[in-house]
């Protein structure tokens, strides 16, 4: 299936994705410039520091060579792929990690509004939450297999076919994929099997979920000003 489909090439695309504001961005890979410089420090912060080597999450889930180190946000590219959902998403079972993003933030809104609403609905007893989100705006070139026109994969709830054509384009070899925003219409996701395709990642706004025991009922863009 992954051979038949086109292929669509980015230049420095701009793209968004939200994350949880709880989860601080680690500095270690900031830090260094170089897989060899990331050993040295990753093995001297194991003997002083070990607290923050479960902050990095996995690091056999990914070769040191394809992290972007250098690039701003670097962390946040890497992320990720070292800190993998067990129970899997859209294009993975749970075994490789996915840097899904896309191309608004708007529909970067609407994709994690579904499931953290999923997730406080899941929760027993719940009538009232807020979580704050922060916006990140990536930069990215790849050359990716467009799939949108595969209508199997673009299932709401249904992750049967679409795991199988992501374990395929991630056998592949290939750099990720184009599909269509199920939450947002008439939008536009990739998924990036590599960090190694990032080349800067900013954080933008801040943004509040509120849960009323029912729906993500309001999200609201929070805004912050300088203490004097």
């Amino acid at each position: 299936m992954v051979d038949k489909q086109p292929r669509i090439s980015f230049s420095k695309q701009e793209a968004y994705r939200m994350v949880n504001s709880k989860f601080p961005p680690i500095t270690l890979f900031d830090d260094v410039i170089s897989a060899e410089d990331f050993e040295t420090a990753y093995a001297l912060q194991a003997l002083t520091n070990p607290r923050i080597l479960n902050a990095l999450g996995d690091l056999t889930l990914i070769p040191t060579e394809e992290i972007p180190f250098g690039i701003t946000g670097v962390n946040y590219a890497t992320a990720p792929f070292t800190h993998v959902n067990p129970d899997g998403s859209r294009f993975s079972d749970g075994s490789f990690g996915i840097l899904y993003l896309a191309d608004t933030t708007a529909t970067a809104i609407a994709e994690t509004r579904y499931h953290q609403e999923k997730y406080f609905r899941n929760v027993e007893g719940l009538h009232y939450d807020t979580v704050d989100m922060r916006c990140l705006k990536f930069t990215f070139s790849a050359e990716l297999i467009d799939a949108t026109s595969i209508d199997t994969i673009h299932a709401p709830d249904d992750y049967t076919t679409s795991r199988i054509f992501g374990a395929q384009v991630k056998k592949s070899g290939e750099a990720g994929l184009q599909y269509r925003s199920v939450r947002n219409e008439a939008s536009i996701c990739w998924g990036l099997m590599s960090p190694s395709f990032v080349e800067s990642a900013v954080q933008t706004r801040h943004f509040e979920f509120v849960f009323d025991g029912e729906s993500i009922s309001k999200v609201r863009e929070l805004k912050y000003t300088m203490s004097s």
